[in-house]
């Protein structure tokens, strides 16, 4: 008994370091997509666009993963809870994934344009989604995602402007408020990790009540 329960044990904090070896390529996808528009390197668009195989790989295995524990030792409570929430986890941290290519995608158009505005308030978005992904530890993930929102309705505003001044705009602006709203989705994400995280550890179902926290 003792020995199933030391496997049981390694299995779990093996699939916990394989839980943050996929977050750490989520992050650096996002972050490349970023950059790739932000200096307007095509080379690193193409990078982000083919690149999708090894995120996709530890997806399927991490799942994997947690199916045989559960299979294999039908674990209860705070164990079952990690299980549980390592899936939900791991399908956020694969549309992260995807949702870098749609940015790489977004800006692959975008390229073809001369730029628009100075691109200020994009990577500042995509810092504070680096940050939400980093920390999804943390209960603050929480309140940032109020601030991805925020920038993402004042991006979509002042290029209404750009656009309704000069018609040639429309089509690399509407590039813009695309990524604009793909890092807001990257910072939904993020609070979906933070919330099971929080379940996971406490038990707390954190998910429908979220006002506590604007309160706080």
């Amino acid at each position: 008994m003792e020995r199933v329960t030391r496997h049981f044990e390694e299995a779990l904090e093996q699939l916990q370091q394989r839980l943050l070896s996929m977050g750490g390529l989520a992050e650096d996808r996002m972050c490349d997509a970023i950059k790739a528009m932000t200096t307007r390197d095509p080379d690193l668009v193409q990078r982000v666009l083919t690149g999708d195989g090894p995120i996709n790989a530890l997806h399927v295995e991490i799942d994997d993963r947690c199916f045989k524990l559960l299979a294999l030792h039908q674990p209860m409570a705070a164990d079952l809870r990690a299980i549980v929430a390592a899936v939900k986890i791991n399908t956020d941290l694969e549309r992260v994934g995807d949702l870098a290519v749609n940015i790489a995608e977004a800006t692959k158009r975008y390229l073809q344009h001369p730029p628009v505005k100075p691109l200020i308030d994009i990577p500042r978005m995509g810092d504070i989604a680096q940050a939400m992904l980093r920390d999804a530890l943390a209960k603050a993930v929480l309140v940032a995602d109020d601030r991805l929102d925020a920038l993402k309705t004042q991006i979509f505003r002042e290029l209404l402007t750009f656009m309704l001044a000069e018609p040639s705009t429309i089509q690399p602006a509407l590039d813009l408020i695309l990524v604009s709203r793909h890092l807001e989705r990257i910072g939904d994400h993020a609070t979906n990790i933070a919330e099971d995280v929080i379940f996971m550890v406490s038990a707390q179902d954190v998910r429908h009540h979220l006002a506590d926290h604007s309160q706080a």
